[in-house]
């Protein structure tokens, strides 16, 4: 991926390479965050090569993903538990509704959550992970996939810090322990007219960043500031990596939390399932959203309230229909 630029916008998305960053040299790791800074002001997206996530472990995570997938519904209900808004486990076909829309979304998905140390003070706050009887290697490689994602999202939280004048280690005491998600997805062919229901209706992600595996083929848009969707394609190699809208209001919108979809394949693939993966990067819930001093001037006046990131996480599970109030 190149970066392409026309009249001061994106139409596609900028490849960044993590490996800059990492490097030791201090030319490259500047190029690396501007290079980052640069894009999520512009367009809120780049597509990341250098990330932790091996080929094999990708390919032993896909299989375990679509092995699970593959169960009858009856055993895949087991796994659904009740009372804690779909954080942990699984969540079935058409539950989850984007906001401001009806029609629930043509998927349905896993959850993986954080992994604390013993003693933790989160354990009481954090659902406990759900293990799969069926399928154990699908818990081993689903632990193992997230560590690693998430080891990449704290370099690139780190590269963003630098960007916005901060101390480089500024968010590891928010993500260290944050309630971060790994999602599989499962969008299965779609079988009779979709009733104006496609696969993730349009919308922003309500955490820092969310890093996606899966967006190699055609299926993910974005929406530019022009209001023009264009798709975004990954490279083999690359995760996709967006701003959220908690870190977007922490930055008083400097740092763009773009919105995107997920759009049905030409009705001759309709007989084709889809998987992505992303990983939803949350920090702690006390985390306080307050717009950073810096981000904040007589130019750009303050555009949110006070929240905290549990209270912005509870607001949205609400409206994705994943809470029942």
């Amino acid at each position: 991926m190149q970066l392409n630029f026309k009249s001061n916008k994106m139409n596609q998305i900028p490849s960044v390479d993590l490996r800059d960053f990492l490097s030791g040299n201090p030319e490259r790791k500047q190029k690396f965050v501007n290079e980052i800074g640069k894009a999520y002001e512009e367009i809120g997206f780049v597509a990341l090569k250098g990330h932790f996530l091996d080929d094999q472990l990708v390919a032993e995570l896909y299989e375990e993903v679509k092995q699970f997938f593959d169960l009858d519904v009856e055993t895949k209900l087991k796994y659904e538990i009740p009372g804690i808004g779909g954080q942990r486990g699984y969540v079935g076909f058409g539950k989850e509704t984007a906001k401001g829309f009806k029609k629930g979304d043509l998927k349905e998905f896993w959850h993986f959550g954080q992994y604390l140390k013993e003693g933790s003070k989160y354990s009481e706050e954090y659902p406990d992970n759900v293990e799969v009887a069926e399928n154990p290697k699908f818990n081993v490689v689903g632990k193992e996939a997230y560590q690693m994602i998430e080891k990449t999202g704290i370099y690139v939280l780190r590269a963003l810090a630098l960007h916005l004048g901060l101390d480089e280690f500024y968010f590891d005491q928010y993500v260290g322990e944050g309630n971060s998600i790994l999602r599989p997805i499962h969008y299965p062919p779609i079988t009779s007219e979709p009733d104006n229901a496609v696969r993730a209706a349009a919308h922003g992600d309500i955490n820092l960043i969310t890093l996606l595996m899966g967006a190699q083929g055609k299926g993910l848009q974005v929406k530019n500031h022009n209001g023009e969707w264009i798709d975004a394609i990954a490279q083999p190699d690359e995760l996709m990596i967006n701003v959220g809208d908690m870190l977007s209001r922490l930055t008083n919108n400097k740092l763009k939390s773009t919105i995107h979809q997920v759009v049905n394949p030409p009705r001759e693939m309709w007989g084709t399932s889809r998987y992505s993966i992303p990983f939803f990067m949350h920090p702690v819930g006390d985390m306080s959203l307050n717009a950073l001093e810096n981000c904040v001037d007589e130019n750009t006046p303050k555009l949110y309230e006070d929240p905290t990131a549990g209270e912005c996480l509870y607001e949205r599970l609400v409206e994705l229909g994943l809470i029942k109030i």
